[in-house]
């Protein structure tokens, strides 16, 4: 997830040497790691392999890899073919997979596609609005987003607040965007 996909292929390649036999984790390790590095090629032939050479059925997990994987690097036609033609049913996660390659590449029709089908695999899910309206809102579609938004509030959903969790000394601290209830939140915010 940092960036060290060419890291992570050459240990990859050298627990092969070792004898060791990738697992389905194992995959999604490496179609990630080359999804976050830009390893677009490698990352297709790793998922080819996975099937040719060691007989292994993708399950939707390395799905969504690859859709990021392409989505990431603006091939999001290819996304959401592979969406169509997987032998898996899409979960919300796929269309959300491209729905948010669609916000990063600033694909209106497709990201509204995906919003959609999102929409109705998941009615209790804020995410997908927030999402579609972030894309009208990035390509100054204003009133469209607005109209999102609003739809959003209509259902009573609300955005999911940002959270990050730190250990410190033995103690692990959460904290929600916006919430100001820490503990220590006069330290924090001083």
């Amino acid at each position: 997830q940092h960036g060290h996909g060419k890291e992570a292929l050459e240990l990859f390649q050298q627990m092969q040497l070792g004898g060791m036999i990738p697992t389905n984790v194992t995959f999604i390790s490496i179609l990630s790691a080359c999804s976050h590095s830009g390893l677009v090629d490698e990352g297709c032939r790793w998922f080819l392999s996975m099937k040719q050479d060691y007989s292994m059925i993708p399950t939707v997990e390395h799905y969504h890899c690859m859709i990021d994987l392409l989505g990431r690097a603006g091939r999001l036609e290819e996304g959401e073919n592979l969406i169509n033609t997987m032998p898996h049913e899409p979960t919300t996660m796929t269309w959300m997979t491209l729905l948010g390659a669609c916000r990063m590449h600033f694909d209106v029709e497709r990201g509204k596609r995906a919003a959609e089908h999102a929409f109705g695999l998941d009615l209790d899910n804020a995410a997908p609005y927030v999402l579609l309206s972030h894309i009208y809102a990035s390509v100054g579609m204003w009133d469209e987003a607005a109209k999102v938004r609003k739809l959003l509030g209509s259902k009573g959903l609300k955005k999911q607040p940002g959270c990050s969790v730190i250990e410190v000394n033995n103690t692990v601290h959460e904290f929600f965007a916006g919430d100001g209830i820490h503990a220590q939140k006069e330290e924090i915010y001083a």
